[in-house]
């Protein structure tokens, strides 16, 4: 078996590689934008929109606690689509590593 080295610069140019680095790197900064966004939600509604915040909803849960608790949901669900989406990029990687010493011969 071979251990020849890799040429990088081809694989980097690869139309493939290029594919899915643009749309790991686009879906990326999408979650990261939203989950960014709704955690700052939290402090900005208990800064500056306190009546509702503090509006209750059933015995001493208000709509503040709520909010924050929801937070670990949308954390959850972040995740799960992360975790989702990732098949999809594993087989778009696994098939430039199945492809890596052709690709750089």
């Amino acid at each position: 078996m071979s251990t020849s080295p890799m040429n990088w610069a081809a694989i980097d140019a690869d139309p493939r590689f290029q594919a899915l680095h643009r749309k790991k790197t686009r879906f990326l900064w999408g979650l990261m934008i939203f989950s960014v966004f709704y955690y700052f939600l939290l402090p900005i509604g208990a800064a500056y929109y306190q009546d509702l915040f503090k509006m209750q909803v059933w015995g001493p849960v208000n709509i503040g606690i709520l909010f924050a608790l929801s937070e670990f949901v949308v954390a959850w669900l972040i995740a799960y689509i992360y975790a989702r989406k990732a098949v999809k990029f594993d087989a778009m990687a696994k098939e430039l590593v199945n492809d890596a010493h052709r690709i750089g011969g």
